[in-house]
């Protein structure tokens, strides 16, 4: 079976597990800026209770926030990617799930090859147990055929008390349990054809399931299809198997503006380096890289000045110094003193296949044994977590104080040209 792991609220509860003395208190946590606003992340079962919901501006909540006591705290990324790299680590050495994948930064597939929803029950409790006395942090599981069904199975464990945090969907019970799911909370539904169901008349799971493969098909593209199998017990999702992007992209907002170079240099040294590990993780390389840097338009009390500019590497590359080096000496060339800088990211584009590369008779060397020198960095981070070893261009950065703006496929197009500074 394949088994889905959730972690319960997961910004709220990392925060409770961290400070203990907040344990049965309503906690927010929110994207908090410089100006007091920011949305509200997440939120601990005492805050939902008191009708805060996550999404909404920090503004709209704030009276009820300080009438009822809510603690609201700042998102702190490092804390929670530390917490989930954790737990990670520890259901690997559980070695109970096997092919364990963190999917995401609160959420982990695997597969246990038991068919006994006895059995499946005993072993996702221990892990569940495993992941509570460790860590602090409650989860929700759930088991089935796929990894769509899998998530079906989750929702019920979350949206019911009564399972206990684990629910087990097996055929016999799947038409049941698909009947009572909105269509909108199916996996790979969502906003993407959120409005082509609503338009015809598509309420359920089941519904949308009930539908003939060629209708699907035809108007829901591979997608689609893919959802549609998988909601009928056919595996037809590779979670491991990622598409080759043509470009990818990290730009962060900071919570605070600075107009210190030094902290810039150390935000495009960490963005770096999370976009090199994915070029290696996907087995591709990137030829050009871009920065840009913003001061915050809202503030136009201010001088404002925004700028952007390219640089193509003198080969493809997926050492994180080749383009950390590159991304450095533009952001060297674009910073102006005296502004205060509210938004930088960097983007990697001119991707290909890694094994698209040819190596030549003089760079051949080179290419080895910066690629092993990758791979053992990307091991030694994998285990120990991802800042054991960083570059020494740049301190490390222990903590962010800023909000993740991270996109794939569409990512940010910066000003190509300087645009000159004005007050």
């Amino acid at each position: 079976m394949i088994i889905h792991i959730d972690c319960n609220s997961f910004f709220a509860s990392c925060e409770v597990a961290f400070h203990p003395e907040l344990y049965g208190k309503p906690v927010a946590v929110a994207n908090i800026n410089e100006a007091g606003g920011g949305v509200i992340l997440a939120l601990t079962a005492e805050a939902k209770r008191l009708g805060l919901k996550r999404g909404i501006p920090v503004f709209q909540a704030k009276k009820l926030i300080q009438e009822r006591g809510v603690v609201l705290l700042p998102t702190n990324h490092d804390k929670y990617r530390k917490t989930s790299n954790k737990i990670m680590q520890l259901v690997v050495e559980q070695d109970i799930i096997q092919n364990f994948v963190q999917y995401s930064i609160d959420e982990f597939f695997g597969e246990i090859p038991i068919d006994n929803e006895a059995e499946v029950r005993h072993y996702v409790s221990l892990v569940k147990d495993l992941i509570r006395k460790e860590t602090d942090i409650p989860v929700s599981c759930g088991c089935s055929q796929t990894y769509t069904l899998a998530k079906v199975a989750t929702w019920y464990s979350k949206h019911y008390d009564g399972y206990k945090g684990i629910c087990i969907l097996s055929e016999a019970n799947r038409q049941k349990a698909l009947k009572s799911l909105p269509v909108g909370d199916v996996w790979g539904i969502g906003r993407s054809f959120g409005r082509f169901m609503a338009d015809n008349s598509i309420a359920t799971a089941l519904d949308f399931a009930q539908l003939s493969e060629t209708y699907v098909r035809h108007y829901l593209k591979t997608g689609g299809l893919h959802t549609w199998q998988e909601l009928h017990g056919i595996r037809s999702i590779d979670i491991n198997r990622d598409p080759v992007q043509k470009s990818m992209s990290h730009s962060q907002t900071l919570a605070y503006m600075t107009d210190d170079k030094q902290r810039l240099r150390e935000l495009v040294s960490e963005f770096t380096s999370k976009l090199a590990r994915k070029l290696r993780e996907q087995k591709s390389m990137c030829q050009t890289v871009t920065v840009f840097i913003r001061t915050n338009r809202h503030r136009t009390d201010l001088p404002q000045y925004s700028a952007g500019d390219s640089r193509k590497l003198v080969s493809p590359s997926q050492d994180t110094r080749d383009i950390m080096n590159t991304a450095l000496q533009l952001l060297d060339s674009l910073f102006i003193p005296g502004f205060m800088y509210k938004k930088i990211g960097i983007i990697l584009s001119d991707i290909t296949p890694a094994e698209a590369m040819q190596m030549d008779l003089f760079s051949g060397n080179d290419i080895l044994k910066s690629k092993k020198l990758m791979q053992a960095l990307d091991d030694i981070n994998r285990k120990y977590g991802d800042k054991a070893i960083h570059s020494a261009l740049v301190p490390d950065v222990r903590q962010s104080e800023i909000s993740d703006d991270e996109s794939a496929e569409k990512a940010e197009e910066p000003q190509q040209q300087r645009e000159k500074p004005h007050s």
